[in-house]
């Protein structure tokens, strides 16, 4: 069975900096033999966490909309690249928000104990963080790191990489970045190449 890619665009502007990266990102993994999918967030109609707490008691979430059906995606992933550009030094409000709409899973997992991942599970389901940012600080993606982490943590992905590029201003856009692209499609065909060896072992 070939490895399952799940790409999320957390972006607001299409074909952008960010979704172009992830684009490289997902062709690296067909190129591997992957079957790839992106999703754009901003398409789907689905609304921040209620903060309700119902999902304490039930393991659901009370809001139906398109966060739901797509976190079943998520989940019969094997791969799941996450990409946001940076806005104000963090992840965008898409993103941010199907983030926040994990709740539900959270709680299955850590106050329900109804759902629950090996090691061995999380060391075959790998995450990626995919951003871009104009600025040319080095630290302008950290703030971003942790939502990044929590969502993996509580899918049941191992944190397996990051591919970032900064100064976009400079580079006038990641077309005008010298590797970035080149190394997005890269990470692509070597991540499906560890998972596809993993679930060969």
């Amino acid at each position: 069975m070939p490895v399952r890619v799940l790409g999320l665009s957390g972006s607001p502007h299409r074909h952008g900096n960010t979704e172009t990266l992830l684009d490289a990102f997902l062709e690296g993994t067909r190129e591997a033999g992957a079957v790839a999918e992106k999703v754009i967030l901003r398409d789907l109609a689905y609304s921040p966490c209620r903060g309700c707490n119902a999902c304490h008691k039930t393991g659901n979430c009370i809001v139906s909309d398109d966060a739901i059906p797509l976190f079943d995606r998520i989940l019969s992933s094997d791969c799941l690249a996450v990409a946001s550009p940076i806005y104000s030094m963090g992840i965008t409000a898409e993103l941010k928000g199907l983030i926040d709409r994990a709740q539900f899973l959270w709680a299955r997992k850590f106050i329900l104990k109804t759902m629950y991942f090996s090691d061995d599970h999380i060391r075959k389901h790998k995450g990626l963080f995919i951003s871009t940012a104009g600025l040319s600080w080095d630290n302008v993606f950290d703030a971003a790191f942790p939502a990044v982490t929590a969502f993996f943590n509580t899918l049941g992905f191992e944190y397996y990489d990051n591919i970032i590029a900064n100064d976009m201003d400079r580079y006038g856009g990641i077309r005008g970045h010298p590797t970035a692209l080149a190394e997005a499609g890269e990470k692509g065909r070597s991540v499906v190449g560890v998972i596809a060896r993993l679930h060969g072992e």
